[in-house]
């Protein structure tokens, strides 16, 4: 993707979005033109594409060389959030206009931002509007192609498993990643056991449906209530 080539801009993405376990993470970027080729060179590409030993090398990489802001939202405090929000492109927004701001304070000039299509884009620019900032907003899909998303994801990523080795050592076991494995259910499940509602928030996403899946036919001393 060359559209925004050679152009100062702040990429942003997410992880752990669809993880059941684990926070979200939003970060942003500020890739300036000079950047771009150092970056491409060392590997920087979508999260996805990676392992998670390259993304953590890859994080050193970008850390060292560009302005960046990482907002972790933990269990705890996701669960409250979405709690009051009610909405998750709300609850995102919330976040990328944090990271956003962050990196704004340290930069000045930058008037492109760019991240993947999450949404109605009023919600992330009503946040930062809020703060008095001005500027584009491009949402698209398969943002990731570009760079400075790219660098964003990265950085995202490596923050949501390093936030997951240190739950699962609070945790006692291994947290799964994702919603769909098997493993997942059966984590939720014990952790439930071992302390109702009020443990598992501690760990997961509680609004996700697997929490309704695991907590039917359990007594209600085991649910929190």
């Amino acid at each position: 993707m060359d559209e925004f080539k050679g152009i100062r801009r702040i990429g942003i993405d997410e992880s752990g979005k669809g993880d059941y376990f684990g926070p979200l993470v939003i970060a942003a970027v500020l890739v300036e033109p000079e950047d771009e080729d150092y970056l491409g060179e060392a590997g920087v590409k979508d999260s996805k594409r990676l392992t998670d030993r390259s993304i953590e090398r890859l994080a050193a990489v970008i850390s060292g060389r560009c302005r960046y802001s990482v907002v972790r939202i933990g269990p705890s405090r996701y669960n409250s959030l979405y709690e009051k929000i009610r909405n998750l492109n709300r609850l995102l927004a919330w976040g990328h206009s944090r990271a956003l701001e962050n990196v704004l304070e340290k930069s000045q000039g930058c008037e492109i931002a760019i991240s993947d299509q999450f949404g109605d884009e009023s919600f992330l620019m009503n946040a930062l509007m809020k703060g008095g900032r001005q500027l584009r907003l491009v949402q698209m899909p398969k943002a990731e192609q570009d760079i400075a998303v790219a660098a964003a994801s990265i950085m995202a990523r490596a923050e949501f498993v390093k936030s997951m080795e240190t739950l699962s050592g609070e945790a006692g076991m291994k947290l799964p990643k994702g919603a769909s494995d098997p493993n997942v259910a059966v984590t939720a499940k014990e952790l439930l056991g071992r302390g109702g509602t009020e443990e598992l928030a501690k760990y997961a996403k509680v609004h996700f449906k697997i929490t309704r899946q695991v907590t039917e036919g359990l007594p209600a001393v085991k649910r929190g209530v």
